[in-house]
């Protein structure tokens, strides 16, 4: 099992990016996914999970209604659409299977500043 992210960067307050995860080793469409990140000096957080087949979706509250989680089942990749960037957005963001002890990727750093 596999996690590659990648989209991350530099963005200023306000801005958007679009974050993508591949992820190899397991049958993608069986699977639930979830998105987390990690600011500096903190615990990793949860940010956004969607079910196997995209019917439900599920955010914590710090992002509700500024980012969107997807997935492509027929390319194996994970995406999180972030709009209104806020410098508390700052952090590494990771993907893994819900409710996994998964190994992580190496994570796509993500800094909101002027």
């Amino acid at each position: 099992v596999q996690f590659v992210e990648s989209g991350g960067g530099l963005v200023q307050p306000g801005g958007s990016l679009r974050l993508s995860c591949a992820a190899s080793g397991f049958t993608f469409s069986l699977y639930d996914m979830s998105w987390y990140r990690q600011a500096p000096g903190k615990e990793r957080e949860f940010v956004a999970r969607i079910s196997s087949l995209s019917s439900v979706t599920y955010y914590a509250d710090s992002v509700k209604g500024r980012f969107t989680i997807s997935r492509d089942n027929a390319k194996n990749t994970l995406y999180l659409q972030m709009n209104s960037l806020k410098p508390e957005d700052t952090a590494v963001y990771y993907c893994r299977r819900t409710g996994t002890n998964d190994t992580w990727g190496q994570g796509t750093q993500v800094t909101v500043s002027s």
